[in-house]
């Protein structure tokens, strides 16, 4: 279970990737990296995997994408 000031945390399905590169015009090595050994990552990521993170400040949720790497 996530701690409860961890951010949400989601893995993006193949075609939301696919969108996401397409939407900002860029490639999967451009995303930041996360190590899959993580603690914060969610169960069942693995390398590869785009990681949606769900970040609150004050009163916006942010949102902001990482790669999975080794």
């Amino acid at each position: 279970m996530p701690h409860i000031l961890q951010p949400k945390q989601t893995i993006l399905k193949e075609d939301d990737v696919k969108k996401l590169l397409d939407n900002f015009n860029i490639s999967l090595s451009q995303l930041p990296k996360i190590r899959l050994d993580d603690v914060s990552l969610p169960e069942g990521a693995i390398i590869g995997d785009v990681i949606k993170i769900e970040r609150k400040e004050g009163d916006e949720t942010n949102i902001y994408y990482m790669v999975v790497i080794a």
